[in-house]
């Protein structure tokens, strides 16, 4: 269904992204890829810490808020935080924290390890967004 809704919006924004269409849509299709990806490894890692029984929903959010997290960073491809040539990575942590802060505090502002991961799975998405879609 997001999927579907993302195309549909895709069609009618060739304006928006100032005639740019096809790597804003390639952009899109591999920063949420990538964050689902990720949120795999992730959602493994926190099995692994806090045990997939009982915690499964917990978990999901967890995969969730990555993939969250490569939705905001395919959005956001001519966000400028500095005009340096490292505002990718700027970028990539600051979006990454952001979204991530939103299951952190949800979770009590208990959950370091997977608070800090977003920011660093957000500059890995910058990474392979920059290497791939541009």
């Amino acid at each position: 269904m997001i999927g579907m809704l993302i195309e549909i919006q895709l069609i009618h924004t060739d304006s928006y992204f100032g005639g740019r269409d096809s790597n804003m849509k390639k952009r899109l299709i591999l920063s949420v890829l990538s964050g689902a990806v990720l949120g795999i490894i992730c959602v493994i890692g926190a099995s692994l810490r806090l045990g997939w029984q009982g915690n499964q929903l917990v978990i999901f959010a967890l995969w969730y808020n990555r993939l969250l997290i490569g939705l905001v960073l395919g959005l956001a491809g001519n966000m400028v935080i500095t005009k340096r040539n490292w505002n990718w990575i700027l970028r990539g942590a600051v979006l990454g924290l952001n979204v991530s802060g939103a299951f952190f505090f949800t979770t009590g502002a208990v959950d370091w390890v997977s608070f800090l991961a977003g920011g660093i799975y957000g500059i890995i998405i910058e990474y392979i967004l920059k290497r791939f879609a541009s």
